[in-house]
């Protein structure tokens, strides 16, 4: 087996013989939403010793036990940059690229220009170097053309989205529409949805009310209550 630290659960359903992928005790904590993509076979020799826990608890631990990270404090970025600046990575990484471009609202009208899109994501407002009578946001990132689109909060909300990869794990594949609670990001509150597979394992996802900042790239994962159904990346 595979011991892993994610706040989840599972269990096995006797009724369809499959193993399924829960939330974690801690609801604050939940890690199920990054887990999406294990197979039965993955999941079956999963572990998740911490998974009914609160994260008091987890803490409470390690100081009865003395082990030297009793204290240490949580991260909450990407664990290989340890300054948290990601942009600085990615110029390191690639050094010496023109990555600059235009910024540019719904209409197409250039507002700016700047200096790389992996300095934005979709749904930003800080940082932009754009002025404006109103506040604008990251609308979308076009990386073929190093172009930034923005607008207006109201521009952000939409109803559907299309997920690719998609992969059922706690359920078999559907054939029909359903409904389900879609995550389309970690911190997200689930949000009511109809669920519509498309073929090459696609699925089409429409929303009983607009969702703020869908992004591409990013990952749509779908419950059914504290059953995590399986997931995809948004198209």
């Amino acid at each position: 087996h595979v011991a892993t630290g994610h706040y989840a659960q599972k269990r096995f359903d006797e009724a369809s013989g499959r193993w399924q992928l829960l939330k974690g005790g801690d609801a604050r904590k939940d890690q199920s939403y990054f887990l999406f993509g294990l197979s039965q076979e993955q999941l079956a020799m999963a572990l998740f010793p911490v998974g009914a826990l609160q994260k008091v608890d987890v803490r409470r631990l390690p100081a009865e036990l003395a082990l030297p990270t009793a204290d240490k404090p949580e991260s909450q970025e990407i664990c290989f940059v340890p300054d948290d600046d990601y942009a600085g990575f990615v110029e390191r990484q690639v050094p010496a690229e023109d990555r600059s471009g235009p910024i540019v609202d719904s209409a197409g009208t250039v507002r700016g220009r700047h200096e790389g899109v992996h300095r934005f994501t979709v749904g930003q407002r800080r940082g932009l170097g754009v002025t404006a009578p109103r506040p604008l946001y990251v609308l979308s990132v076009l990386p073929a053309s190093r172009t930034v689109v923005v607008g207006e909060e109201e521009e952000l909300a939409s109803e559907r989205l299309v997920a690719h990869e998609v992969n059922w794990l706690s359920v078999p594949p559907p054939c029909h529409p359903r409904r389900a609670q879609v995550r389309i990001r970690y911190r997200h509150a689930e949000a009511p949805a109809t669920l519509t597979p498309l073929p090459h394992h696609r699925v089409e996802v429409v929303f009983d009310e607009p969702q703020r900042a869908l992004t591409p790239g990013q990952a749509a994962v779908f419950y059914d209550g504290d059953v995590c159904l399986g997931g995809g990346w948004i198209e």
